[in-house]
């Protein structure tokens, strides 16, 4: 049933000029929990549809009132003729709970998303540092394209899509260290010397040589989050190394999770395979699985791919994410701080995707629509209420 049929009929109920069959159908068409769904959708934006008196029947009160009337009489739906003008109250009652219920929910969200606008945060976006090995730091951000440094037998451009690429020109270069580092609400695209492509999340650095090689190794270290696509080498292993894991691979791709605030490091393949190395302790991974160090030994389990890897493509993936860990990530891209209240629960899991290019607002909306808790945000601050 399409919202303009539904409105013709809502409109009939209430003049009583409702024939039976179109009861009928509006009745089935109710007791369908799918066609509620596809209501409190197609409703979203059409409540000009509705005349003012129209809204002002879809009240509390009303819908109480409505309620026991369908209990009242809910038995003798069964007799249509007889008791016709009960009915018709009845199926008003129906509908009045169907549509009043979601545009009160409507106006509550309309009312949460405008308290939660006033004080609304930009997303991220590109930018990073890079600190040179004359301690020189060039901000990614406001470099134009083209080359933006050549020092120690490195030449270093910045590409038209922002990619950073480094161009080995004198073999007396690899002892040069660089450090690529984004802030808070930032991310940057890398190309290394050997041609591997590093995407850096938010809050992260990722430091070098310039030439990349260190005995034979193509060695990198990690703070923070990294999307690496190795340039395949089998002589030339790539080694990631980080707070808690070594990573060492030929040719693969993989994500690396390593911030300090996490309680853990978490290493996710993609594609090839993977040494993950802890101390004296390692475990080879296959496509789809995840190492996860904690501080007795190296955790090897099924991945959720999408959910790990979606920041890279510009998304929050949400689903059966711990709520804290939801809030770390979204502290970081929005650059904020979160207090929780002391009384709040926050043991559950959030749900749902939402792109990284919303509006703070827009995003924690999303999460408080769970009704598990509310937020408030003042400057920089997140607050989490009940």
């Amino acid at each position: 049933m399409n919202i303009e049929r539904l409105i013709l009929l809502y409109r009939k109920f209430k003049d009583q000029s409702i024939t039976t069959s179109e009861w009928r159908e509006l009745q089935a068409e109710l007791k369908n929990p799918e066609s509620y769904d596809i209501l409190g959708v197609e409703l979203d934006g059409r409540w000009s549809d509705f005349t003012d008196q129209d809204l002002t029947m879809l009240d509390p009160e009303r819908f109480d009132i409505a309620y026991e009337q369908i209990l009242n009489h809910s038995e003798k739906f069964s007799k249509p003729v007889r008791l016709w003008p009960k009915v018709v109250a009845a199926a008003a009652a129906v509908a009045f709970i169907v549509i009043g219920v979601y545009f009160i929910n409507y106006q509550k969200h309309k009312s949460s998303l405008e308290m939660l606008s006033r004080h609304d945060i930009a997303p991220g976006r590109v930018g990073a540092t890079l600190t040179l090995a004359s301690g020189k730091k060039v901000r990614l951000t406001a470099a134009a394209e083209g080359e933006i440094a050549n020092e120690a037998g490195v030449v270093i451009s910045k590409a038209p899509n922002g990619e950073l690429i480094y161009e080995i020109k004198s073999a007396d270069s690899s002892s040069a260290i660089n450090t690529l580092s984004t802030a808070n609400r930032e991310t940057y695209q890398l190309k290394l010397p050997d041609g591997s492509t590093v995407w850096l999340n938010s809050g992260s650095s990722l430091t070098y040589s310039a030439g990349l090689m260190k005995s034979g190794k193509r060695m990198v270290a990690l703070h923070g989050e990294a999307y690496f696509q190795v340039a395949k080498d089998k002589v030339h292993p790539f080694i990631v190394q980080t707070s808690k894991q070594d990573i060492e691979v030929l040719g693969t791709q993989f994500n690396v999770s390593s911030y300090r605030d996490e309680a853990v490091v978490a290493t996710t393949l993609i594609e090839g395979s993977v040494k993950v190395r802890s101390g004296e302790s390692y475990r080879l991974i296959k496509p789809g699985e995840q190492a996860v160090t904690t501080a007795a030994d190296i955790v090897v389990k099924k991945a959720d791919i999408d959910q790990i890897t979606d920041w890279k493509k510009g998304d929050f993936n949400l689903n059966e994410l711990n709520f804290r860990q939801a809030m770390r990530e979204i502290s970081r891209w929005y650059d904020v701080e979160v207090v929780y209240d002391e009384d709040v629960n926050t043991d559950f899991q959030t749900v749902g995707w939402i792109s990284r290019n919303k509006k703070l607002s827009v995003v924690l909306q999303s999460i408080q629509s769970l009704g598990r808790v509310h937020f408030r945000v003042e400057g920089r601050k997140i607050y989490v209420v009940k």
